[in-house]
């Protein structure tokens, strides 16, 4: 917990200027909101493991069971009809349409164990999967007092170099359901929209792919812009010194837009068109193959975080009530295997590996038993998740299911713990405690644990 030796209260001289800031439109409660900011920046965190994170967000709900935990011993009503293959981890098998991925799995910790009493519905159990936390409803959407997305968090306590963009969701803004409201758990929530994520809608593998929202509006000239950051640097220099600490964290965000916007770096980490043809085609010439390789190089830019939620909607790729295998066998395991194999070469090519965690997560399982649309519903019972780099350790397997697949049969974990044991590998505290805008504390992940059997 953070502890302020000033508490809560202004001195008569903070009082007497927050008169004087009231002509440019700064109240009270943005002036304790800019000294909240002062001191959880200044609370002391763990030493990191990992500078960066990319989460691929199976959005609707993986089969673990023709994934990650095959029981081909089992009856047919349960194993379905995917073989397992052996895998660069010895004693480790996975499905067969996963054969690069099996080649990458020495430098991975699968979770076999991984289960929740969230409700079985989409968006309580993404929020879970994303912040640990459980809002205990069904759907509703996105809410301002939701707990933030561990890139949100990062945002503010492990800020990025000037010109690069912190937290970064792509390629869509995902819904509960087809026309239906924001998923939650991508957002900052109670911590203002200020440290929301910079969102990429558009299809990477489109040949006119351009992001909207980084650019020059059309019309205002590089010299014009360069001209208002002056006057803003002008602006804080005429309010003086202290002044200019206190309004730090509202002038902070207009000045990274104002960096982004004329930021080489920024800009070029989104021409795809620099990567070679065989490069594209390795990761898969689709809307997520190229999003997963954006999200490489917004890595190799600096971002912090990258989330890559695969689903336009909750029921649209991996939430297979019918056809599962099908649907997995010509469509989405291929397109897996190419992206996120292809991302862990990559990395690991480049020497990024060791200092970028990639966390392969889900909202649940599915269920053992097939039904009789030839799928598989909800299950968060139990269901595995793919963890490596970032001071993960490199070929393990932690946790078990029983012989359906059913329940954990050792070794339990929650959504929290793995979010928790995320955010320590990223050098912050899950204890940690974040002020919203009426001054109230909230710590981080209260209800977890880390899990040291799974850190390098």
């Amino acid at each position: 917990m953070i502890h302020r030796s000033s508490g809560s209260r202004l001195s008569r001289r903070e009082l007497l200027r927050v008169g004087g800031l009231g002509s440019l439109g700064i109240s009270l409660p943005q002036l304790l909101a800019s000294r909240a900011v002062s001191a959880e920046s200044s609370t002391s965190q763990p030493v990191s493991k990992a500078d960066a994170c990319i989460v691929l967000f199976l959005n609707g709900g993986p089969s673990h069971l023709d994934m990650w935990d095959m029981k081909p011993s089992g009856p047919i009503e349960i194993r379905g009809e995917f073989n397992p293959i052996a895998t660069s981890l010895n004693g480790v098998n996975v499905c067969e349409h996963l054969p690069r991925l099996a080649r990458q799995m020495h430098r991975a910790t699968l979770v076999r164990s991984m289960n929740h009493s969230v409700n079985n519905a989409h968006a309580a159990a993404v929020y879970a999967a994303l912040t640990g936390h459980d809002r205990g409803e069904l759907g509703g959407g996105a809410k301002p007092d939701d707990h933030p997305s561990p890139g949100s968090v990062l945002a503010k306590l492990r800020p990025t170099p000037t010109g690069s963009l912190p937290y970064i969701t792509l390629p869509y803004k995902t819904k509960e359901g087809a026309g239906g409201p924001l998923q939650p758990g991508f957002l900052a929530g109670f911590m203002g929209a200020a440290y929301d994520p910079f969102w990429v809608v558009d299809d990477p593998n489109k040949p006119d792919f351009h992001v909207r929202n980084l650019a020059l509006p059309d019309g205002l000239a590089l010299d014009r812009m360069n001209a208002r950051r002056g006057l803003l640097a002008s602006l804080d220099h005429g309010l003086g010194k202290e002044t200019n600490r206190s309004l730090s964290s509202m002038n902070d965000f207009q000045r990274q837009a104002f960096d982004l916007l004329t930021s080489n770096q920024a800009q070029r980490a989104f021409k795809l068109d620099e990567e070679s043809a065989s490069t594209r085609e390795r990761y898969g010439r689709n809307i997520y193959g190229q999003s997963v390789l954006l999200a490489r190089r917004l890595i190799e830019a600096k971002t912090r975080v990258v989330t890559m939620s695969w689903a336009p909607d909750a029921n649209a790729t991996w939430d297979t009530h019918g056809q599962n295998f099908n649907k997995l066998k010509t469509n989405l395991l291929p397109q897996f295997d190419a992206a996120c194999s292809s991302l862990i070469e990559d990395l690991a090519e480049r020497g990024l590996l060791e200092r970028t965690l990639v966390a392969v997560l889900g909202d649940f399982g599915r269920t053992p038993k097939i039904n009789n649309n030839a799928g598989r519903d909800h299950w968060n019972s139990c269901y595995s998740i793919m963890l490596l780099g970032g001071g993960i350790k490199a070929g393990s397997v932690y946790g078990a299911s029983d012989r359906s697949g059913a329940v954990p049969l050792h070794s339990p974990v929650s959504p929290g713990d793995i979010v928790a044991t995320i955010y320590r590998l990223l050098g912050v505290d899950h204890h940690h405690v974040l002020y919203d805008k009426l001054e109230r504390p909230h710590t981080v992940v209260p209800q977890a644990r880390l899990i040291p059997e799974i850190m390098a």
